[in-house]
């Protein structure tokens, strides 16, 4: 399985929950290490290359986590570069990320590609109880919804399910110290969703903990 932004918080618990159970993780980082690949998920070079990188090699899960808040004081401090940069970290390099991948998954007899996406991001439910002024990190996630639909559709035909999550609010350095869920938590309850998504499941947005999520 591979798994971006794994160099800290939920992409580095999740990177560890699958190695302890005999996944072989390929994780991604922007810097790269002795155990983990370089990739810069704002870099389209980057992400190709990573593709060609991992050529001919199947992947079975692909988790698409790396993501940007971007600035969080409402319509007054909203700047062009910061609101782009959101949208080219959380929306489009997931979309980038599935292409360059995409014979990989193909390639196992049950793929799925996940987005770790946000309730912040669902005009239903993303303003409930939730005044935070996040206009990039929302329509992003927004954003990234929309993406998961157009790729299940698209991908149907290979049987690769794709689905978002939701990981909840958690203790990390994108959720802060203030933040309702554990980090190993969120990640337990994310691998649990994973790793029961059949075909059945594909284009859903469900949370955590299972209970769905409203687009």
């Amino acid at each position: 399985m591979l798994v971006t932004g794994a160099s800290r918080g939920l992409g580095r618990a999740l990177a560890d929950l699958y190695a302890a159970v005999g996944f072989r993780v390929i994780a991604c980082t922007r810097q790269g290490t002795t155990d983990a690949l370089p990739l810069d998920v704002a870099d389209a070079a980057s992400i190709a290359a990573l593709g060609e990188t991992l050529k001919g090699e199947p992947i079975d899960v692909v988790i698409n986590n790396a993501a940007v808040r971007g600035d969080t004081g409402g319509l007054d401090t909203l700047e062009t570069g910061d609101f782009l940069e959101a949208m080219r970290i959380n929306a489009l390099a997931p979309l980038l990320v599935a292409r360059a991948l995409r014979s990989n998954l193909r390639a196992t007899p049950r793929p799925v590609l996940v987005n770790i996406s946000s309730r912040a991001g669902s005009l239903a439910e993303g303003t409930i109880d939730d005044e935070d002024g996040d206009y990039a990190y929302r329509c992003s996630k927004a954003a990234l919804n929309m993406a998961t639909v157009k790729l299940a559709q698209d991908f149907r035909s290979d049987g690769i399910a794709v689905i978002a999550l939701h990981p909840g609010w958690v203790r990390t350095d994108m959720g802060g110290s203030e933040a309702a869920i554990d980090v190993a938590e969120s990640a337990a309850g994310l691998k649990v969703l994973i790793d029961g998504t059949t075909m059945a499941d594909t284009g859903s947005f469900r949370a955590y903990d299972g209970g769905p999520v409203l687009w």
